[in-house]
């Protein structure tokens, strides 16, 4: 019987292979999360760094069990802005406002 990887486990091991597309990858997942809203998506997408970085570690880092960071990561989590917020600067970020941009036409 043949096994089939999921997308997540392809886009962990390219992102482990290529950790230079993260930041694009961040960039362009709070854009959609800014235009479309979904949380559960920006969530697993967030799953799938966190993933690369080492979740035990992250959840260490953070004061959180790798259970409890998982969950919080899950397209079900609703985690507080203040667990959001150390999890991204546990993956090298932080968490900035930006103008929204104005299409004019």
């Amino acid at each position: 019987m043949t096994e089939y990887r999921t997308l997540d486990q392809i886009t962990i091991e390219y992102f482990t292979d290529h950790p230079e597309e993260i930041d694009e990858f961040i960039n362009e997942i709070f854009a959609e999360y800014a235009q479309d809203g979904d949380s559960a998506v920006l969530l697993s997408s967030l799953r799938v760094i966190a993933r690369v970085k080492g979740l035990s570690t992250m959840a260490e880092e953070i004061g959180m069990t790798r259970q409890g960071l998982q969950k919080a990561l899950s397209a079900k989590g609703n985690p507080r802005l203040d667990n959001i917020n150390a999890i991204m600067r546990a993956m090298g970020y932080q968490l900035m406002p930006r103008p929204l941009e104005v299409s004019v036409g």
